[in-house]
């Protein structure tokens, strides 16, 4: 199949599975602080630590097909820094200066643990 077709077809799905779970977290009740978008970050970066560490260990015939698919197209649509930054901004600019700053460490240091995270559990490792 096309790259281009299989990089659509999973970001098109990423980008559902990114509204679905932002219309959930609204409903929580969390108002203005970007808490979906620490949440997609977050579960897309240990998928991507899962799918990668399960490719690069059983090498399958398919994984170049299945990258394109899954880590740039679905995990790709699903996980968005650009929104990241975007939410850092608009708290910045309203003056929420502490909860821009714990915005930015939590998303980050949470999304780099999680990778980290999917990566040993795909491997077999302890965590």
């Amino acid at each position: 199949m096309n790259g281009f077709l299989l990089v659509g077809a999973g970001g098109a799905l990423g980008a559902m599975g990114r509204y679905g779970v932002g219309i959930l977290v609204a409903k929580t009740g969390f108002g203005g602080f970007p808490l979906a978008t620490i949440a997609i970050n977050i579960i897309g970066s240990v998928l991507m630590g899962l799918f990668i560490g399960i490719l690069a260990k059983t090498l399958p015939p398919w994984q170049g097909e299945a990258r394109l698919f899954i880590a740039i197209g679905l995990l790709g649509g699903f996980t968005t820094f650009s929104a990241f930054s975007l939410d850092t901004i608009v708290l910045f600019e309203r003056g929420a200066l502490m909860q821009a700053g714990f915005y930015v460490l939590i998303t980050v240091t949470g999304s780099i643990l999680a990778l980290w995270a999917g990566l040993l559990i795909a491997r077999g490792l302890p965590l």
